[in-house]
């Protein structure tokens, strides 16, 4: 009995073995996570456009947030390139005001965290040392 029963076991190893069986299981996961996985309600969500324009409009900035509102504001300058030119001079001075302004903020945050993650170091480090 003990003989059937080792045999058995080494049949069905050798088996297994033999079988791509890993590959089997990875294809079959992966097949049943594409076939139950509903993608068309990201596609069909009305509050995220909605929030994502009140993020664009919300905004004070005077300059063109639109590919509509560019045309437009080409159109009204196209007689004349210096004005046009002052027009982007402008803008373009606004964008990187507030582009600044965004990048002071991140840089002050990563300071305090950079400081707070140094005196935290040395809180550990003289821990150990005693």
């Amino acid at each position: 009995m003990k003989n059937l029963i080792f045999r058995t076991t080494t049949y069905i190893s050798s088996l297994l073995k033999v079988l791509p069986v890993k590959r089997f299981l990875a294809i079959v996961l992966v097949g049943l996570s594409l076939l139950t996985t509903n993608t068309a309600l990201a596609d069909n969500n009305i509050g995220l456009k909605e929030r994502v324009r009140e993020q664009v409009e919300q905004n004070d900035a005077q300059r063109p947030k639109t590919v509509g509102e560019w045309n437009k504001d080409a159109r009204e300058t196209e007689g004349s390139p210096g004005k046009r030119i002052q027009k982007i001079g402008q803008q373009s001075a606004e964008a990187l005001k507030e582009f600044g302004s965004g990048y002071v903020e991140g840089a002050k945050e990563t300071a305090s965290d950079i400081g707070n993650g140094a005196a935290q170091a040395g809180k550990d480090v003289s821990k150990q040392v005693r």
